[in-house]
């Protein structure tokens, strides 16, 4: 995959930069695996906004995507390489021996027509879902299960992954993409591999405009509100707030620890950095 870059005819293409595709081998998503997605803006069920700065942007349909991967010991083909609007990594279309097709997240240099499969006794391929009891320890690994049955939860945008540090009474000791060091069941799945589009981080947004397809609308900086609208708001001329960040409704922004103790903290081995 490569970043394109523009001609600066505008003040907006200036620093924009995007996508060549060339990795995409299919443009209209499979009939069968699309859904609708309905437009929030950030409202509930009573109309009121719980999440800002959500609103418009460009139609989109939801492809449902094969988070389990559940059909153990039967052979896919990967058959197309497909954009996904939804997610920051690209979707691989695969076609089971049996006709089923399912969409699973991408990893970095798995090619059409390659042949992948799930199961406990299977290759340590890129592609490949095993256990984690079956993984040898430093294989890169994504889309890993929490618990059994329920689907890939961890390491599943582009360019994620996380490697296998131990195994230890029935525990493996999984190292996360934030640096977090977690314990997790080793009859849970992951697939072997990093998730592809690596260089996702790299694209520059570039206009204003940009960020309106994509349905985020504009924020707007306290310090530039009336006092009425925000604790920072106000002040002759331009003022620095005078306290710290805060939220509209008065809750600190930067820096206060939100995190509260969960059952599954004994888990983590090692925090975040």
């Amino acid at each position: 995959m490569g970043i394109r870059r523009y001609k600066p005819t505008t003040s907006g293409l200036r620093w924009k930069t995007g996508y060549t595709f060339e990795e995409i081998t299919k443009k209209k998503p499979e009939e069968s695996l699309i859904i609708p997605k309905k437009k929030t803006g950030g409202r509930n069920v009573y109309g009121r906004i719980t999440t800002r700065h959500i609103g418009g942007g460009h139609k989109r349909m939801i492809r449902i995507v094969d988070f389990k991967r559940d059909k153990i010991d039967i052979p896919a083909k990967v058959i197309a390489i497909e954009y996904d609007p939804n997610r920051s990594a690209r979707l691989a279309l695969l076609e089971y021996r049996d006709g089923e097709r399912r969409y699973i997240i991408c990893p970095d240099g798995l090619k059409v027509n390659s042949e992948i499969m799930s199961g406990e006794n299977v290759d340590i391929n890129v592609g490949n879902a095993l256990p984690l009891s079956s993984i040898p320890m430093g294989t890169p690994i994504y889309n890993i299960e929490l618990k059994k049955g329920k689907g890939g939860q961890i390491a599943r945008s582009a360019g994620n992954m996380a490697v296998m540090l131990a195994k230890e009474g029935g525990y493996a000791h999984v190292k996360l993409p934030s640096g977090e060091v977690r314990l997790i069941k080793t009859d849970c799945y992951a697939t072997i591999g990093q998730v592809g589009n690596i260089e996702h981080d790299t694209i520059s947004i570039g206009k204003a405009g940009r960020s309106r397809h994509l349905g985020i609308r504009p924020s707007v900086r306290g310090v530039a509100m009336n006092p009425v609208d925000h604790p920072m708001g106000g002040g002759e001329g331009k003022s620095s707030g005078g306290r710290h960040p805060t939220t509209p409704w008065g809750k600190i922004t930067k820096g206060l620890k939100t995190r509260k103790s969960k059952l599954s903290d004994k888990y983590i081995l090692k925090r975040r950095e």
